[in-house]
């Protein structure tokens, strides 16, 4: 992939972006499903943040959301 992917074993950026939960119905010491998109610069071009572990943007939401940011060309085509 072009881009980094976070792997935030400490939680501190968790914390930073409100996406960490201590307690919830059904899980404790977890973060909320999230994905943001960065600019190198650090500006957030778009965010989604779950209510529960099991919602989360679909593939089209995603795709779509790159697209803003890098392009058509950041977009694979579609498996035919």
């Amino acid at each position: 992939m072009p881009f980094n992917i976070l792997v935030d074993e400490s939680r501190d950026v968790l914390r930073a972006y409100g996406v960490w939960h201590r307690l919830g119905i059904d899980a404790w010491n977890i973060a909320r499903p999230a994905l943001f998109l960065i600019d190198r610069y650090g500006a957030i071009h778009y965010s989604f943040v779950g209510d529960s572990q099991e919602e989360f943007p679909g593939p089209e939401e995603i795709d779509g959301a790159l697209t803003r940011l890098l392009g058509p060309a950041a977009t694979p085509p579609a498996k035919t």
